[in-house]
């Protein structure tokens, strides 16, 4: 839909193609483009899985959408000219009022219910006096912008101020001296709540000082709902992700297919003090006496086991040929296990190493999964390493899943269990201090207390 947009502002005839699941997304897309009468056209979904002559029917048969012959709506759609509505400007109210109406606390609560503001969990009322409290927890102006977010890649950038983020805090049940974390965490741009198909969750890893002045637990159930401060960081910086980037509703602007729980909550505080190995921040070139948040973008498998005992090389092997080859592994390790693997000689960057060496299939398994056919085969074929290797590769080659810098590795637990995951958790930062686009760094806490 982007590039069909991009192409119609470059004045070329233009009729994107979409299944008729997404008509709703397509057409508001098209509007919030400034083009709101885009010649869409639609076919049957889906479209992966179906054979040439049932995709051949979808194109000489009827739009589901449109209810007219398929091609019918592609060819007047490329040869007819534009007329006056199509030529009009689409322009948006981009004021909204900073109060609501004052009402009883349950209309008001189902007010925000049927408007999408809430994760469809109960929340803190965000009222000026409790909004306001939030504030002291952030020397930095309310008005300061702090960043842009939106749900897809080809959707406008929403930006939003401190008061914004507070006002979601507040939500999500947050105190005053989290905001520093939440607003770090929203500053990295990246949107907790993807409208991927692929229904992607954000998580995030804390690290340094703050982690013991504000209460965060990395201890025995460091990933589950027994830490207020977990909690709710996490809680808030969804709330504010789906509350500022222009909306997260399914159908609509949200199209996970199945969704994801971590939608809810995802962060963690690395257990820096019981880890044998540096931590993530000093890893990426902090102190570590910095206090940060870093972003991982996937949250959409999780793999794991126990160990490392005997047999810990095949479970590995197992665990790694069962990801997703786009979305590579976040490691995280119990204490006890990351010690078990100093015993056995590994440093963290050994043990990196050994699993991109390690994660290896046939290049047909590798080229059959849907979204590395999608989104790496185009750097493959553009001669761009490791992918073009992978891509020449016979049939029953083995091919390396990923690449040692892919891979990262957390220490988090309670110490009653040698026990691994393997989440699927891109790293979206490339050092500190950097931002590129559609990338994200690691965030100072320090700059938004």
């Amino acid at each position: 839909m982007g590039f069909a947009l991009a192409l119609e502002e470059a004045g070329i005839p233009t009729v994107p193609v979409s299944t008729h699941t997404f008509a709703r997304l397509a057409k508001a897309t098209a509007r919030a483009g400034g083009m709101p009468t885009l010649r869409n056209c639609f076919v049957p979904h889906p479209i992966v899985g179906r054979s040439a002559s049932e995709l051949r029917e979808y194109i000489e048969g009827t739009d589901p959408v449109e209810k007219r012959p398929f091609m019918q709506g592609v060819i007047e759609g490329l040869t007819q000219p534009l007329n006056d509505e199509d030529l009009k400007d689409a322009s948006f109210e981009r004021e909204t009022p900073r109060f609501l109406e004052p009402d009883t606390e349950d209309n008001l609560r189902q007010l925000f219910l049927e408007n999408h503001w809430t994760d469809a969990l109960p929340v803190i009322l965000p009222t000026e006096q409790r909004v306001e409290a939030m504030l002291k927890g952030t020397s930095v102006a309310a008005d300061k912008i702090v960043g842009r977010m939106r749900p897809t890649s080809f959707r406008e950038a929403w930006a939003f101020d401190v008061e914004k983020v507070a006002v979601n805090a507040v939500m999500a049940g947050a105190r005053p001296e989290y905001l520093p974390v939440i607003l770090a965490l929203t500053a990295s741009g990246v949107s907790a709540r993807s409208s991927s198909t692929t229904s992607w969750a954000a998580l995030s890893i804390i690290n340094g000082p703050i982690r013991e002045e504000i209460g965060m637990n990395s201890s025995i159930g460091a990933m589950g709902p027994y830490n207020h401060a977990n909690a709710t960081i996490g809680r808030a910086y969804c709330l504010t992700s789906q509350n500022v980037q222009g909306g997260s509703v399914p159908g609509d602007t949200y199209m996970g297919s199945v969704g994801n729980n971590w939608n809810y909550t995802a962060c963690f505080p690395e257990a820096e003090e019981r880890s044998p190995w540096a931590p993530f921040h000093v890893d990426n070139g902090y102190k570590p006496t910095d206090s940060t948040v870093s972003v991982f973008f996937g949250g959409w498998y999780t793999q794991s086991g126990f160990g490392p005992r005997e047999t810990w090389k095949e479970t590995f092997i197992r665990c790694l040929t069962a990801t997703d080859f786009f979305s590579p592994p976040l490691i995280v390790l119990d204490p006890i296990v990351a010690r078990s693997f100093v015993d056995l000689g590994f440093t963290k960057e050994s043990l990196i190493e050994w699993c991109a060496e390690n994660a290896k299939l046939p290049a047909r398994n590798y080229w059959d999964n849907q979204w590395t056919t999608t989104l790496i085969k185009p750097h493959a074929v553009a001669g761009i390493e490791p992918y073009a290797s992978r891509w020449k590769a016979a049939p029953d080659d083995m091919v390396n899943l990923f690449r040692p810098e892919d891979i990262n590795i957390v220490v988090i637990g309670g110490e009653t269990q040698g026990a691994f995951k393997m989440i699927s958790g891109r790293y979206r930062g490339l050092g500190p201090g950097t931002m590129t686009k559609g990338k994200a760094p690691t965030v100072l806490v320090d700059d938004w207390r």
